[in-house]
């Protein structure tokens, strides 16, 4: 609860960064986060997931949910384990995708943790647990609320919220707030956009919002770019072409994809593309299965999805097949033939599609496509930008695969789009926030909204608080005593140390397996322990 009459907004994540999405609004009656998601990225981002959050669990006092993709969502059952037991407001569809996408999330954190410290036990370091487990998630259903698009919510003593649909996946939202703020006469609105969805989104409308807000919060994943004008068709195009040259006898197709909207838009477009002719009737296997139970979600709801009819045939063509196993998973590693694997995580952080990598990566005859956004230092975002070598689970793989990108399947607006719909909120009278983006992206998009708002762009840094007055917003300073941010403004949204080391290694290695004779490899390796005993005598423990 602020004790200023005026309500205080926090941003504890997607601060100069895509990932992590959590706003914690303190006002006259209560305290809410909007949003409660996971940080992906470097290690040293993903670490904050483990950290205690900036606040007290227990005092908050309501959440309202965008979506359910797990950077906005995947933090919930930690906040319900330490100690919030209040409503979790969302649209139907998002409460029915969290409940197969969180569960999920507890699974990979229990074998990832599993993994980690067997490693950890040969090195005799201390093990770690999971952010959460099953029961946590199962706590964390029971106080989940669905509701409708327009409908306003009352979330707390004087504030309400409404849902408007955001066009980026099934039930996302941008959540309308209207906050009493004592002694104004009229509440002040605020406007979160969630993550906004581009034009001719193959399963969405195109996204919608209110006219007419005091504070914006908007996201601007791709504030600095301008794709070109497409179509469906166009899309569909573009995608033949890369599955066409990507053909070779007993060579395989790998798509990095998130389980949730991408892999079900990606379905629907294989199969009409295959039952049309334009390609052969190619095996494609669903390497997921949280697909595959997120997909059961989209049939429930198929209704209220544009193109629907398309998603549904898809699922059911004989050539499309889920692997519902480990041992299902398993046996993609001895098939025969082009086939077409689409396996999770998108950023190939985690998940199946790394198995399918240590398969394929060496290998000049596969293709790993990349259909959706990479961040900075996860190792899709590393294969992207053309690594000639990789360590996947402690292994080094040389890269020999081609490495593609398509970015017609993005759930994001582009710098245009995102222009547009600001544009369309107007007026915005008092400040825009730009978060969920990267530096380049922001300061792109604020130079552009820049020429036509006369409000304060600001572009907060983790953690950073800001009195929402009816004057124009206050940037906070932290309070005495306060801690450290947890994570230095230039750390944010960038490779670490980690990242910096794993390179080393591959440049290690790679200079070793490519000297001439061993005198050259004794000579290298002489040279780095003389460095590394040289740096020891000066910083002695």
């Amino acid at each position: 609860m602020s004790p200023n009459p005026f309500p205080r907004l926090s941003f504890h994540g997607a601060a100069h960064a895509v990932t992590g999405s959590c706003y914690r609004l303190e006002t006259a009656t209560g305290t809410l986060l909007v949003d409660c998601g996971m940080f992906q990225g470097s290690k040293s981002e993903k670490e904050l997931n483990y950290r205690p959050f900036p606040f007290d669990a227990a005092r908050i006092d309501a959440v309202v949910l965008t979506h359910a993709h797990i950077d906005h969502s995947g933090l919930l059952p930690k906040l319900v384990r330490d100690g919030y037991r209040g409503a979790i407001h969302a649209t139907r569809p998002t409460v029915g995708l969290c409940g197969v996408m969180l569960p999920d999330s507890a699974h990979i954190q229990a074998l990832e943790v599993q993994q980690l410290n067997r490693r950890h036990a040969r090195w005799n370091a201390a093990g770690v647990e999971p952010i959460y487990d099953g029961d946590d998630v199962d706590r964390t259903m029971a106080q989940m609320l669905g509701h409708d698009y327009g409908d306003w919510v009352a979330v707390l003593p004087g504030v309400q919220a409404r849902f408007w649909n955001a066009g980026h996946m099934l039930g996302s939202a941008s959540v309308e707030l209207e906050v009493t703020v004592p002694g104004l006469r009229e509440p002040m609105r605020l406007l979160f956009s969630g993550d906004i969805g581009p034009a001719f989104k193959l399963l969405h409308p195109d996204p919608e919002g209110p006219a007419g807000v005091d504070y914006l919060v908007c996201e601007s994943t791709y504030g600095g770019t301008d794709r070109p004008a497409t179509s469906d068709e166009a899309r569909r195009l573009v995608l033949r072409d890369e599955v066409r040259a990507a053909m070779r006898p007993d060579g395989a197709l790998l798509i990095p994809s998130f389980a949730v909207e991408r892999a079900q838009e990606l379905i629907a477009d294989l199969t009409l593309l295959i039952d049309e002719g334009a390609l052969p009737e190619i095996p494609i296997y669903i390497d997921s299965p949280l697909a595959a139970r997120a997909t059961e979600v989209f049939q429930r709801h198929r209704r209220t999805l544009d193109h629907g009819n398309s998603l549904t045939r898809g699922l059911h063509a004989p050539y499309v097949h889920f692997t519902h196993d480990v041992a299902d998973s398993k046996r993609l590693d001895d098939l025969d033939g082009f086939h077409i694997v689409i396996a999770a995580s998108g950023m190939c952080e985690a998940g199946r599609i790394r198995h399918r990598l240590k398969r394929w990566i060496w290998s000049d005859a596969a293709t790993v496509l990349m259909a959706g956004y990479q961040a900075v230092g996860t190792l899709g975002r590393l294969l992207q930008d053309g690594v000639r070598s990789v360590r996947i689970q402690g292994e080094v793989y040389d890269v020999r695969a081609r490495i593609r990108s398509i970015e017609l399947y993005s759930g994001h607006a582009d710098g245009p789009e995102l222009s547009a719909w600001i544009a369309a909120r107007a007026p915005v009278r008092q400040a825009l926030f730009l978060t969920h983006g990267e530096e380049p992206a922001m300061s792109a998009l604020a130079a552009s909204e820049g020429k036509t708002l006369s409000v304060p762009i600001l572009r907060p840094v983790l953690d950073q608080s800001v009195l929402l007055t009816p004057a124009g917003p206050q940037v906070q300073d932290p309070p005495a005593g306060a801690p450290p941010p947890r994570l230095r403004p230039e750390a944010v949204a960038n490779l670490d140390w980690h990242n910096d080391v794993s390179r080393l290694f591959l440049d290690l290695n790679e200079a070793l397996t490519g000297a001439t004779d061993e005198k050259t490899r004794a000579v290298l390796i002489r040279r780095l322990r003389a460095a590394l005993q040289a740096w020891q005598d000066d910083n002695p423990a």
